[in-house]
C-alpha cells in the first residue's frame, strides 16, 4: 500500500517523476468525542507503512505514560502532537498529516471533536474533498456528529464516508451497524450531499481499514483504503466559470507587467480576451507565465502570472474574468456564517472583511435565522453565540465580485477579522447573489384582523363551465428565449379549443403594477411575487395563467410555487443559448449589459439558475413556436388540466 518502489533504487528522477503526477487526495476525519478519529488516522499511516519507524519507536514509548489502549501501542499518539492532547486524550488543533500510496497522494486533516473547537474543525473542512465522518457503534449519531455533518455540506463537500467505529465493542453487530447507517440517513436526508458511503470499522484492531475483516463477513462494500486510493473527483473542479484573483502585479523592469495570482476556477489560454472586475476593462491575454515557463493553458489551482496585450488597469483584489461569463458584483450578499469567537454576533458591529485578495470593511446588517443543527430548522435569533451558524446579510463599503460558494469556493468564501483583536471571529459561505431587503415581502404575514372571504362559486363549478383545471405555467428562460412570444401564441391555442386563459406577462406588469421596480435581484424579486399574487387570483377563478417571467432566482421560483399552490404551478424551461438569445433580442439590451449601462443582467452579469425539475424543457432555438405550443398544450392535458 505504501509508495514504496524499486524505482528509488534504480532511477530516482523517474521515481520523483512517477510521484509527482500522482492524484492529491485532501480529506478529513470528523465526529464527535472520542469516535476514534486520531486512532483511525494513525492506525491507517501504521497500516499502509506510511509511518516511519522512528515515529514508531517513539509513540512506543510514548504509549506507556499516556496511552489509552493498556500499554499496547497507541495509534492516536501518531497525530495528536500537542502535550495538551496527549495528557487529554483528545485531539485539540488541525492537525495535518501526508501520506502517499502506490496510487494517490493524500493530505489528511484530523479535526478536534469537541464542541469548544468546533471552528478547528471548520478550519480543516475548508479544503477537503472528502470527509470521513465517525460515528462509535456504542453511541450512535450525536450532536456534534450531526453538528459537523452539517458543517461540511455547508462547506460544500461532496463525498461523505461515514465510519461507523468500535464495532469491536459490539461484537461486530449488523444490526447496530444498519440502525445507525439508518438513524444518519434520516438526519442527512435534509442537507446536500452528493457521494454517501458507509464502512463498519475498529480503527484499533485495523479491521476494514486497509484489508477486509474477516470478523464481518455480512459487509460487502470496499475498505477505507480502497475508497481513499479509489475514490473520483474528477469532475469536481469548476473548469467553467473562468476566475482568477489579483493577487500581485509583477513589475520587475520597465518591459514586463504581470498578474500574478491563483486560478479558482475555469482555463484561459493566450489570445482569449478577458475582462477585469469591477473596471470592465477588457484585453487579451498574451502570455501565461509560470516559474517553469510560458504555458499555452492555465487551470486550477495553478499559481501563474497573466500578461495582457493592452495596458489596462489591474490591482491587487481586482478579479479577472471573461467578459461573457461574470461573477456577481456587488456591495451586499447573504451567506452562511460559522460563528468562531466567545464574543457572540450582533448585527451592526464593524468587522474587517477577507475576500479572495481584497480587505475591506463591512458589517453583518441582519441574522436572518439561526440553524438548529439536531433538526436543522431555523430559528429567529438576535445574535449567534460560539461555534453557532446562521444566515447572515453582509454590507461592505465597497463591491467586490462573487459567486455562490457551491459554485465557487474561493469566490464564494469570505471569513470575518475582529478590529482590535486582528483575530478571525467567522467564516462566511456565500449562498445568495444579493441581500434582498423586498425578500422580506415573501413571509409578511397578512393583518389579523382581516378575513378573507369566499364566494359562492365552488372550485368543481369553475372547472365544469371551463372545462379545465386552473394551474399557472410559468415560462421563465434568458432574454431572447422566447417567453413572450410562446406565452400568446399559447393563449390563441387554448381560446382557439374553447379553454380559458390569461398571459402574465413580467414586461407589462413593470407598465403598470410594477412600474416602481428596477432591474436589481431584490426587485425582480419583487416583480415575480405581485405577479405569482395575481396569478394565485386568477386560478382561484378557474383560469389558467400563462405567467412570462425571466425568474432567473431558483429560490425565488420555488417561493412563488408556494405562493399559487405547488399542485397547480407548472414550470416550462425554455433552454435557448446565449449566443441565439442575443442574436434574437433587437432592442439592444445585450449591449447595454455588456458596456456595465444595465447591471445585474441574468445571463452577463447575473447567473441564470437553471430549473433543475422543470416540468418541461423546450430547446427554442431548434424548435418552432407551434412546436412548443403543442408541447405546453401535451403536458396541460398530460396533467388533467384540460381535455
Amino acid at each position: 500500500m505504501s509508495h514504496k518502489s524499486d524505482l528509488i533504487a534504480t532511477d530516482i528522477h523517474a521515481y520523483l517523476a512517477q510521484h509527482e503526477k500522482k492524484e492529491l487526495l485532501r480529506f478529513l476525519t470528523c465526529g464527535s468525542v472520542d469516535d476514534g478519529k486520531s486512532t483511525l488516522l494513525g492506525k491507517l499511516l501504521i497500516e499502509s507503512k506510511a509511518a516511519y519507524e522512528d515515529q514508531l519507536a517513539a509513540i512506543e514509548k510514548e504509549s506507556a505514560t499516556h496511552g489509552t489502549v493498556g500499554g499496547e501501542i497507541d495509534p492516536a499518539l501518531l497525530t495528536d502532537g500537542l502535550k495538551e492532547e496527549r495528557e487529554q486524550g483528545i485531539t485539540i488543533d488541525v492537525a495535518y498529516r501526508y501520506f502517499s500510496t502506490a496510487k494517490r497522494k493524500f493530505i489528511v486533516a484530523d479535526t478536534p471533536g469537541h464542541e469548544q473547537y468546533t471552528r478547528n474543525m471548520a478550519t480543516g473542512a475548508s479544503t477537503a474533498d472528502l470527509a470521513i465522518i465517525l460515528i462509535d457503534a456504542r453511541q450512535g449519531v450525536l450532536t456534534q456528529t450531526k453538528r459537523h455533518s452539517f458543517i461540511t455540506s455547508l462547506l460544500g463537500i461532496r463525498h461523505i464516508v461515514v465510519a461507523i467505529n468500535k464495532m469491536d465493542l459490539v461484537d461486530y453487530s449488523q444490526e447496530v451497524f444498519e440502525k445507525i447507517k439508518q438513524d444518519y440517513i434520516d438526519f442527512a436526508a435534509k442537507m446536500s450531499a452528493d457521494d454517501v458511503h458507509f464502512i463498519p470499522l475498529s480503527a484499533l484492531k485495523g479491521d476494514n481499514l486497509v484489508e477486509k475483516s474477516a470478523k464481518m463477513p455480512w459487509y460487502e462494500g470496499a475498505t477505507l483504503m480502497h475508497m481513499l486510493e479509489n475514490l473520483y473527483i474528477g469532475s469536481d473542479r469548476n473548469l467553467q466559470d473562468f476566475r482568477f484573483p489579483v493577487q500581485l502585479v509583477n513589475r520587475p523592469d520597465l518591459n514586463f507587467r504581470g498578474f500574478c495570482g491563483t486560478v479558482a476556477s475555469g482555463t484561459i489560454r493566450p489570445g482569449e480576451e478577458v475582462m477585469v472586475l469591477p473596471s470592465k476593462k477588457t484585453s487579451k491575454v498574451k502570455r501565461i507565465v509560470t516559474m517553469d515557463g510560458d504555458v499555452e493553458e492555465a487551470y486550477p489551482p495553478m499559481s501563474v502570472t497573466l500578461t495582457f496585450e493592452d495596458e489596462i488597469d489591474c490591482s491587487r483584489g481586482d478579479v479577472i474574468v471573461r467578459p461573457g461569463n461574470r461573477p456577481k458584483v456587488d456591495s451586499k450578499f447573504d451567506a452562511m456564517v460559522v460563528w468562531m469567537s466567545e464574543e457572540p454576533l450582533v448585527p451592526g458591529k464593524q468587522y474587517f472583511v477577507k475576500h479572495t485578495t481584497k480587505m475591506m470593511n463591512g458589517t453583518v446588517s441582519r441574522i436572518r435565522y439561526n440553524v438548529d443543527v439536531n433538526t436543522l430548522h431555523r430559528e429567529d435569533t438576535p445574535a449567534l453565540k460560539l461555534n453557532e451558524i446562521g444566515r447572515c446579510s453582509i454590507k461592505l463599503n465597497q463591491p467586490v465580485c462573487f459567486d455562490p460558494y457551491a459554485k465557487n469556493k474561493t469566490t464564494g468564501a469570505f471569513i470575518l477579522i475582529d478590529y482590535m483583536s486582528n483575530r478571525t471571529v467567522g467564516a462566511g459561505m456565500i449562498i445568495d447573489r444579493d441581500a434582498s431587503d423586498t425578500d422580506e415581502l415573501w413571509d409578511v404575514e397578512g393583518d389579523e384582523t382581516l378575513q378573507s372571504t369566499k364566494g359562492n362559486v365552488s372550485a368543481d363549478e369553475r372547472a365544469a363551465r371551463f372545462g379545465q383545471k386552473p394551474a399557472t405555467v410559468l415560462l421563465t428562460g434568458l432574454t431572447g428565449a422566447g417567453k413572450t412570444t410562446i406565452a400568446y401564441a399559447l393563449e390563441r391555442r387554448l381560446f382557439d379549443e374553447g379553454k380559458t386563459s390569461v398571459v402574465l406577462d413580467g414586461q407589462n406588469l413593470r407598465r403598470g403594477i410594477s412600474k416602481d421596480l428596477g432591474y436589481t435581484a431584490e426587485q425582480r424579486s419583487e416583480n415575480l411575487r405581485r405577479g405569482s399574487e395575481i396569478a394565485r387570483m386568477l386560478n382561484d377563478s378557474g383560469m389558467l395563467c400563462i405567467a412570462a417571467f425571466l425568474a432567473p432566482n431558483a429560490e425565488v421560483r420555488q417561493r412563488a410555487s408556494e405562493v399559487v399552490g405547488t399542485d397547480r404551478f407548472l414550470t416550462v424551461y425554455l433552454s435557448a443559448p446565449i449566443e441565439v438569445c442575443r442574436q434574437r433580442e433587437d432592442s439592444g439590451m445585450y449591449a447595454k449589459a455588456d458596456s456595465g449601462e444595465i447591471a445585474n443582467f441574468p445571463g452577463v452579469s447575473y447567473e441564470y439558475e437553471v430549473p433543475e425539475s422543470a416540468d418541461l424543457v423546450l430547446p427554442t432555438h431548434e424548435l418552432s413556436v407551434d412546436e412548443c405550443v403543442d408541447k405546453i398544450y401535451e403536458l396541460l392535458q398530460s396533467r388533467g388540466l384540460i381535455d
